[in-house]
């Protein structure tokens, strides 16, 4: 089964441009702040961590990503790489660039959930209740990101965070 999620939005920024470029290229700090990661981890390998999801009666998933990182002339992708032996684990891939007083950010969420097979109405309403308490927890993170990033601003020392987050 999969389950994918998008969000795009654009940040202010007021600090030096270079501050700015540097904070976009950094994943582990922009990314500092997100309450559905755990164990985010940058290094020359990309970057990895766990999106937790809360899965009823089986309780809280983690699926493990990990994205290679590619440095461009105004920021950073994120490109999902392969990941083996795991039943269910999530792709994550982005853009982010820093021009001027803006940051601009594109994130793409596809989780990749094996389930048992789905035999009789029982099987296909478990299944059904997976789906759905996945795709929630995409949304949730989706939705949370320019939150959760604008944090990761406000430490970065550009000011405090202000209304003109806008989500696309």
């Amino acid at each position: 089964m999969i389950v994918e999620a998008t969000q795009h939005f654009t940040l202010p920024w007021t600090g030096a441009p270079a501050a700015a470029l540097a904070f976009v290229q950094n994943p582990a700090r922009a990314l500092s702040h997100l309450r559905f990661l755990r164990n985010l981890h940058a290094g020359p390998d990309g970057v990895r961590g766990e999106l937790l999801v809360p899965l009823p009666g089986l309780g809280e998933v983690d699926l493990p990503f990990h994205s290679t990182l590619g440095l461009t002339p105004d920021g950073a992708t994120l490109t999902p790489a392969a990941l083996t032996g795991e039943r269910a684990w999530v792709e994550v891939a982005g853009q982010a660039s820093a021009q001027g007083d803006t940051l601009t950010f594109a994130f793409h969420f596809r989780a990749h959930l094996a389930t048992p097979d789905a035999q009789g109405w029982g099987g296909a309403a478990f299944e059904k209740m997976i789906r759905a308490a996945a795709g929630r927890t995409l949304d949730r993170v989706a939705r949370e990101l320019p939150a959760a990033i604008a944090s990761a601003v406000q430490d970065a020392g550009t000011g405090p965070p202000d209304s003109r987050a806008h989500a696309e």
